[in-house]
């Protein structure tokens, strides 16, 4: 991914899904799309990793739902209307539901369906997250975010093809300078 492009001052650690204490010395800042097979690639291969350094304190992950208005990944918008900010461990539990299950929902073909499969799978109601994700999407636009998934570790950026020795070294470095 050429990130040469991307503004990693224009990010910021106040918008998202937060999991983890605020006092985590390294945050992790994940634009990700529930609809995008590269997020669902990254979340996967990175979830155990990050979730043992949130469970230790040392992490805090910053998940931001950026809408995307490319066909394929419309789907995952109207999905990201349904996770509660306001609960980041319920709205975890929803992340890991919807990229289990990716194929399942990405068949349907309009965005009723996909609202109805949020509210009859999940139990899930519309969530009034309209102002986080124009913040989220003004934030990605501003930092000339293009892709999904796009990763930050202060001005470490990567996708989801880091390596988890490459991504736990550059956890273990933060850690260690503080």
């Amino acid at each position: 991914m050429d990130v040469s492009n991307i503004k990693s001052d224009k990010v910021n650690t106040t918008t998202g899904i937060k999991v983890g204490s605020e006092s985590a010395p390294v945050k992790v800042i994940e634009f990700i799309n529930l609809a995008c097979p590269y997020c669902k690639i990254w979340y996967e291969d990175s979830k155990d990793l990050l979730t043992e350094y949130v469970f230790a304190g040392k992490v805090q992950r910053i998940i931001k739902h950026f809408d995307k208005e490319t066909a394929g990944l419309r789907k995952g918008n109207v999905l990201h209307q349904y996770l509660d900010y306001s609960d980041p461990e319920k709205a975890l539990e929803e992340i890991d539901f919807f990229f289990a299950h990716q194929k399942e929902w990405g068949r349907l073909t309009n965005s009723d369906e996909i609202a109805a499969y949020a509210v009859e799978k999940r139990n899930l109601t519309l969530q009034s997250n309209g102002t986080k994700v124009k913040e989220i999407v003004q934030e990605a636009n501003g930092a000339e975010i293009v892709l999904v998934p796009t990763v930050f570790i202060e001005e470490d950026i990567f996708d989801e093809n880091i390596k988890q020795q490459e991504l736990k070294g550059l956890i273990k470095a933060r850690i260690e300078q503080v």
